[in-house]
């Protein structure tokens, strides 16, 4: 590139700046101020480096480009237009409005090209982690001396506001000491936020804190100078040991007369007036809107060209690479598909009936070890709590670069230390690890898992809700579910962390009784790719119900089901319950029985899927005439009044716990057979009185 613009880069660079600022002011809502200032950046990044075809957005080895400063969408969606995606100019100007595919922040799966969901500020960066690590985990187990099948960059455009969330520091930390050296961002550097100047609250040197991450770093101190921005990219793309920021001083609203440099140009419009004076100042037609160009139609349209030849180019070596590795070949087009190895499940584990058991923790990770052989995909890591959550894939390796593999490293893993591990070391990264699994879970053929305490799930929870609005396959894996926790004490004991997670729309939260519905709830997660799930998990043992005299365990793929009914299914009462106080209900009945009062026991593991289901088979569960009904949950009551009726009961937890053994805090709080039992009799009696 020349030293200077072109006229043609210049006019290029205006139509972005001038698309944008008229789709916000059509709409009278947005974020001028970025796509403005960051044009320049924008424009060099995707008309000389980035490697897609726009007819295709979902080639498998494009390069990934994040937006994570998602307020500036209108850059993004004049990109995608400009170089030919299927987003129209009436696209454009219906930016922001009903049933448009150019809302306020770039959603994914609804606009061509738009790789993830971003707009709370630090996500977009840790979501473009986990994308790198994806790039190098399948270019390791994938590639070959002689086929780079595998072989793209994860770009980004990050802002002062996203260097600021705490859960951009974890990423930027985990990603330096990964050496992810195919993740490059441009940072845009306007010291300016949504409601003042970045000196009043954010002046460390960004450059200093990133190098001591270990990253790449260089600053460019004109946003405009096409050049250094095209030296910056290659020089970011050479340095293969270290993920590259790009520090691109720039001017938010640039060109705009008054308020060029101020926050007011960050999220709302510029106004009729100030918008004809920016025009005026960039020399472009005032009294033309959305106007585009020809030449510049011509010049960002040659990516359709260049990607269609990239494309052929990739097809044609990936037809040579399945001639002499055709297993992997076949295993990678399954990736590419999305699809499940035939037969993946047949070795998850039937666990006998016994009255000890084990904790629910414990046969998921024997689940785990059963289902990891036939599922190179599932790869994760849980957030340095391998060893109480029995999530480490034994044998298969941690992902990690190659050089660290290094000295007799405590807590290691069986397996090689290389990019191929499918063992993620998280570190206490809980929101990090949360969001780049959202990165990894975007390439489709990826099932990412996280573990950690439930009750830090909290840390995580931002991350969960943007996978359940992407509905992305992210599997949660969280141990330690209740008060039965013990002695670690209320800080650690999860009391409204279940309802919590049930309050997040397509989430499926499951909850299972015993060692078997956990096998169960692990071959559902995996086999649904259209949402996460999240399965809550004991750290004491339960009993593993005899299921010759119980119903089966896949009843838990409906939500709800009959574990044992009263005769002629005419019970005085309905016992419901979910985790490890099916137990409690189960002794209850036995208490019960004995004063011949008829029980049904309902285990319910998951509210989402038992709502999921037909009318009919939801009231053959809980008939509406049946209302005398008490739920055991060792959680908070909120949730559960749709089934607990107006004539029934709930023993809960409504205040924080204690610090004691486990056995010792849920005897305390009633979470005994006895206690249950007494709460029925009282129930029973209540409820027998009114009708009276």
């Amino acid at each position: 590139m020349s030293a200077q613009h072109s006229s043609l880069d210049l006019l290029c660079i205006n139509t972005i700046r001038t698309l944008s600022m008229d789709a916000v002011q059509k709409a009278n809502s947005g974020h001028p101020g970025l796509p403005m200032g960051a044009a320049p950046m924008a424009y060099v990044l995707w008309t000389h480096f980035l490697k897609h075809n726009p007819k295709n957005p979902n080639w498998y080895d494009r390069d990934r480009f994040v937006l994570s400063a998602g307020h500036g969408s209108m850059l993004l969606y004049s990109l995608l237009h400009l170089t030919g995606y299927a987003v129209s100019i009436d696209d454009i100007k219906q930016f922001r409005q009903w049933g448009s595919i150019t809302p306020g922040h770039p959603e994914y799966q609804l606009t061509p090209g738009v790789e993830i969901t971003t707009g709370p500020l630090g996500q977009g960066f840790a979501n473009g982690v986990g994308m790198a690590i994806a790039e190098a985990y399948l270019a390791a187990r994938y590639n070959k001396l002689e086929f780079n099948i595998i072989d793209h960059f994860t770009y980004g455009i990050v802002s002062d506001g996203d260097l600021m969330e705490g859960v951009a520091s974890e990423a930027a930390s985990l990603a330096g000491h990964l050496k992810l050296g195919k993740l490059i961002y441009l940072y845009d550097n306007n010291h300016i936020t949504l409601s003042a100047a970045t000196q009043l609250a954010f002046t460390e040197d960004r450059a200093v804190r990133f190098a001591a991450y270990g990253w790449h770093t260089q600053i460019i101190d004109d946003g405009n100078d096409l050049n250094a921005i095209h030296k910056a990219i290659e020089a970011a793309q050479k340095e293969t040991q270290k993920p590259s920021i790009i520090l691109v001083k720039t001017h938010i609203g640039f060109g705009s007369p008054h308020k060029h440099d101020t926050f007011e140009a960050h999220g709302s419009p510029l106004g009729k007036e100030e918008v004809k004076l920016t025009k005026q100042n960039l020399n472009w037609p005032t009294e033309k809107s959305f106007y585009i160009p020809k030449e510049v139609v011509k010049h960002f349209q040659k990516a359709l060209v260049s990607g269609k030849k990239i494309e052929t180019r990739w097809n044609t070596q990936f037809m040579r690479y399945a001639k002499k590795h055709p297993i992997l070949a076949k295993e990678l087009q399954q990736f590419i598909k999305g699809e499940l190895q035939p037969n993946w499940y047949e070795n998850i584990p039937k666990f006998p009936a016994d009255p000890i058991g084990m904790a629910t923790r414990v046969a998921s990770g024997k689940v785990m070890q059963a289902i990891n052989p036939n599922l190179p995909g599932l790869v994760g890591g849980s957030a340095d709590l391998n060893p109480s959550t029995f999530t480490q894939l034994i044998n298969f390796g941690n992902f990690q670069n190659s050089s660290m593999a290094v000295g007799d490293l405590q807590g290691s893993l069986d397996g090689g230390w290389d990019y191929s591990g499918r063992n993620i070391f998280y570190g206490v990264r809980e929101h990090a690890m949360g969001s780049i699994s959202n990165g990894l879970a975007t390439f489709g053929s990826l099932i990412p898992f996280t573990a950690t305490f439930l009750c830090f799930a909290d840390y995580m929870r931002p991350a969960i809700r943007l996978a359940s609005l992407m509905k992305l396959q992210v599997i949660y894996v969280f141990t330690h579910d209740s008060l039965a926790l013990g002695e670690d004490g209320p800080t650690h004991q999860p009391v409204e962390q279940l309802a919590s997670l049930r309050a997040i729309p397509h989430l499926i939260v499951i909850r299972p009784s015993d060692a078997n519905e956990t096998a169960v709830a692990w071959k559902m997660a995996i086999e649904t790719r259209d949402s996460p799930v999240a399965l809550i998990l004991t750290r004491q043992a339960v009993p593993t119900i005899d299921r010759q005299l119980f119903a089966r365990a896949t009843g838990l793929l409906k939500g709800a089901y009959i574990l044992i009914d009263a005769p002629k299914s005419k019970p005085d009462i309905i016992l419901i319950a979910t985790g490890s106080e099916v137990g409690l209900i189960l002794a209850a009945q036995q208490k019960l029985q004995k004063q011949k009062i008829a029980v049904r026991i309902v285990s319910m593991p998951s509210m989402e899927l038992f709502e999921a289901q037909p009318q009919k088979y939801r009231d053959s569960v809980l008939p509406p005439a049946m209302t005398t009904r008490l739920v055991v949950e060792a959680g908070v009551r909120q949730g559960w009044e749709r089934y607990i009726g107006p004539l029934g009961d709930m023993l809960s937890v409504e205040d924080f716990g204690a610090s004691a053994p486990g056995s010792i805090v849920m005897q305390k709080y009633g979470f005994t057979a006895e206690h249950v039992y007494k709460r029925a009799l009282a129930l029973l009696k209540k409820n027998k009185k009114n009708k009276v």
